[in-house]
């Protein structure tokens, strides 16, 4: 299930990443990003899939012993939060 944070995290990153305005640009006239909701589903299901491949070579570094089981744990969690966003989006 995703949490309150992994959602504000990814809508956060979405906006960052669609062109919108930090926070300091709430209530002022903001430029409507260029490709839209397309282009933004885009962006967050490659993420999804940089994160998925991240966690796998978490994984294989650590079955190598050259990482720590807290690495892989996390490296799990940010892609299961990606795919879970990616899939409410959906």
């Amino acid at each position: 299930m995703i949490t309150p944070f992994a959602a504000a995290k990814a809508y956060a990153a979405t906006q960052k990443g669609a062109g919108i305005g930090d926070i300091g640009s709430i209530g002022t006239q903001a430029a409507a990003p260029s490709g839209g909701f397309a282009d933004i589903l885009k962006s967050a299901m490659t993420d999804a899939v940089h994160a998925s491949k991240n966690a796998e070579h978490q994984m294989a570094a650590q079955v190598a012993g050259k990482t720590g089981l807290v690495d892989v744990v996390t490296a799990i969690s940010a892609a299961e939060a990606s795919l879970e966003t990616v899939m409410a989006a959906r």
